[in-house]
């Protein structure tokens, strides 16, 4: 299978680059090919020849969102769109990647992909918009897969790292922190999530539409948080702050746990996320410690 990925220098991305696979994956750098021109995916799509596209580009920083709407919807959106439209014409599949941020966190519960979405913020709103933009675009040629709270090996450039790594650097500087214990989430490794695409793309029961994809579970970032030290040995005392899922006037949804439900009907699922945190920092740092 020849696959073209976009965004390969991100989190996700590059994890996607270290999976062992017989496939032959291609993955120019921004130059050769901008999502945000139509025409540079017109043409890596001509000179690749992908039977998938898998798209892990997205404008992700949730409060700059805010102050560039328009970019918001011009990666996450718009972008997405006429990826759908240049697919479905060369009628092979797009894979695009969403989040937990569709929901509005009114559940208790894990939310399956047939949950009624609703946006809090401008993030949240661009990516629901590229998910029905794809799929009422190319309803045959789109699978959309949500996840959340994503970490991997080559952090996060527009966030400054990923917040596992963070709150290890507060840990250098800091004896004790705050961390929020409002919002409930499902906190997945890159290296995990990237395994579990490959295999959804394999699959040959595999349908077009919404999936969810994320390591097993549920904690809070102070929950996480302090799993990170107890794993690493750290001694920071962490204190929890109920901010009410505000960051400023922005809203975050104060439950945002996805189910793995259609995935795991094809044998897919994820890791628990306490181990997927202690091979993700075994990985990075060396032995941790388990207790």
């Amino acid at each position: 299978m020849n696959i073209l990925l976009i965004g390969k220098s991100g989190q996700l991305g590059s994890s996607i680059l270290n999976v062992k696979t017989s496939h032959r994956i291609y993955s120019p750098d921004r130059i050769e090919l901008d999502i945000e021109s139509k025409k540079s995916c017109e043409h890596a799509i001509t000179k690749f020849h992908p039977n998938v596209v898998i798209n892990t580009a997205a404008f992700h920083n949730v409060p700059q969102c805010e102050v560039e709407p328009h970019r918001a919807f011009e990666v996450n959106c718009l972008a997405v769109r006429d990826l759908a439209v240049i697919c479905k014409k060369a009628e092979i599949l797009l894979i695009t990647f969403s989040t937990d941020y569709v929901f509005g966190g009114e559940q208790h519960v894990p939310y399956q992909e047939n949950a009624p979405a609703n946006p809090l913020q401008l993030y949240g709103i661009s990516k629901l918009a590229g998910e029905l933009a794809a799929l009422s675009t190319a309803p045959n040629h789109t699978v959309v897969i949500r996840t959340c709270g994503l970490y991997g090996l080559s952090g996060a450039r527009s966030k400054g790292g990923n917040f596992v790594d963070k709150r290890i650097g507060d840990a250098q500087i800091h004896t004790q922190i705050e961390m929020g214990c409002d919002q409930i989430v499902s906190p997945t490794y890159t290296g995990d999530l990237a395994q579990a695409v490959l295999k959804l793309i394999e699959h040959p029961r595999l349908l077009p539409g919404i999936y969810h994809l994320v390591n097993e579970g549920e904690c809070t970032w102070f929950d996480f948080t302090r799993t990170i030290y107890e794993l690493m040995g750290i001694n920071v005392s962490v204190r929890p702050v109920d901010r009410g899922g505000m960051s400023g006037e922005m809203r975050r949804p104060l439950y945002s746990v996805l189910a793995n439900t259609k995935a795991s009907t094809l044998g897919i699922t994820l890791p628990h996320w306490r181990d997927a945190l202690q091979h993700y920092l075994r990985e990075k740092y060396g032995d941790s410690r388990d207790q």
